[in-house]
């Protein structure tokens, strides 16, 4: 029985080596950096490194910058041959930056387009709807008034009832109110004011 690669071996990095268009890259996203110095990897160079942070444990930019020098089997995957000269972060953004979606798009579906062809002659072969590609239900899929639930016990009996009178208060009812403090006997604590 034949068993899978594992994630990061270097058996699966030698297996899907062959299915990356290193041609069709190199013509559709060679992209020079806006300012400062040429880069010195091809941008199917800088492509294999992008792939390396889903193919391999490592799950982060930054980290495999800092890894690659010392992961020969990553080099050799991405075509790097000098361990001392890697691409940094700053040159895996911008690259990523100036091929932008549609590059991305159209070197994922050259690499897509012969996995598939081959796929259909698989005896088992299944296919997934990508969500990206469903329309969303925005009209004609609202909500309707739900209709009314039929009732389990039987009704009242059809005697006519008397109006009933209406319980409260109508009128405002007067309530004495003061206004102020308690008196003060004048004689301890008045005194008159004179003006002048």
């Amino acid at each position: 029985m034949n068993r899978l690669p594992v994630t990061g071996s270097n058996e699966l990095l030698d297996l899907l080596d062959p299915y990356i268009p290193d041609d069709f890259i190199n013509d559709h996203g060679n992209v020079r950096p806006i300012r400062g110095p040429r880069w010195q990897f091809s941008p199917a160079q800088l492509w294999r490194t992008h792939l390396l942070p889903l193919l391999t444990p490592v799950h982060s930019l930054n980290l495999l910058a800092r890894l690659l020098p010392e992961q020969r089997a990553w080099r050799d995957f991405a075509r790097l041959r000098n361990r001392h000269r890697t691409p940094d972060v700053r040159i895996l953004n911008a690259f990523r930056a100036r091929v932008g979606v549609l590059g991305l798009r159209q070197i994922n579906e050259t690499i897509l387009h012969p996995l598939i062809q081959t796929a259909a002659l698989w005896q088992n072969a299944t296919a997934l709807i990508d969500a990206t590609d469903l329309p969303a239900a925005c009209s004609g899929f609202k909500k309707k008034t739900p209709a009314l639930t039929p009732r389990l016990a039987p009704r009242w009996a059809d005697a006519r009832s008397r109006p009933g009178r209406a319980v409260g208060l109508s009128a405002t009812k007067s309530t004495a109110s003061v206004c102020g403090g308690a008196s003060i006997r004048p004689q301890s604590c008045w005194y008159r004011w004179s003006v002048g």
